[in-house]
């Protein structure tokens, strides 16, 4: 989920009011305009006094955010990799259950992780890939495995009416956990993250 923010934006010469919100790969305004700007499509970007213009090779837009411009410069210049998104430290155990590609299993790597296949007595993560109905099954053994701050996420195709994301939070949910974020995991994938309540810990 990304950072939604109350706002006006600047379009040929026109003032519109709004919502924006910074995603991991584009710029969304909804209101009585509706923009989509690819992160990859801006040319030029700066931020000063409150407002974040952004230059595309179409158009000019300038977002008035308040103190919040600079953080989104910074933000879409300097980009959190995944893995930082997903909050995998150095040192961290996860435990990955199901298939996941090798670019995701090069990045653990990199980062230090302690890669394990199947269960795991007290990882730090557990990773689930959800491709079908099928394999929601498996949730309730991956949250069996989730112990004091650890924490679950269910990887599951963007866009699938086979597996939604009222599915797999239904199924978390089930399972005694509770659902605390949501992350853009590939171009094709989301990323779902559950914990323990608090209460329960």
């Amino acid at each position: 989920m990304g950072q939604e923010l109350a706002c006006s934006v600047l379009s040929n010469g026109k003032s519109h009011r709004g919502k924006a919100l910074l995603e991991s790969n584009e710029i969304l305004f909804h209101g009585d305009l509706r923009l989509k700007i690819p992160l990859a499509s801006i040319k030029k970007m700066e931020a000063g006094e409150g407002k974040l213009s952004v230059r595309t090779k179409d158009a000019l837009y300038v977002f008035d955010l308040g103190p919040k411009a600079e953080k989104w410069r910074d933000r879409i210049t300097n980009p959190k990799s995944l893995l930082e998104k997903l909050g995998v430290k150095p040192g961290d155990s996860v435990s990955l259950q199901g298939s996941f590609s090798s670019d995701f299993l090069a990045d653990l790597k990199r980062r230090g992780a302690a890669i394990i296949r199947g269960k795991s007595p007290t990882p730090s993560w557990i990773f689930l890939a959800v491709d079908s109905p099928a394999d929601l099954a498996s949730v309730k053994s991956a949250a069996s495995a989730v112990k004091n701050s650890a924490a679950l996420w269910i990887i599951y195709p963007k866009g699938q009416k086979s597996v939604t994301e009222h599915d797999v939070r239904g199924a978390g949910f089930r399972s005694g956990l509770t659902d605390v974020k949501v992350a853009s995991f590939s171009s094709t994938h989301t990323a779902l993250k559950f914990v323990i309540p608090i209460a329960n810990r």
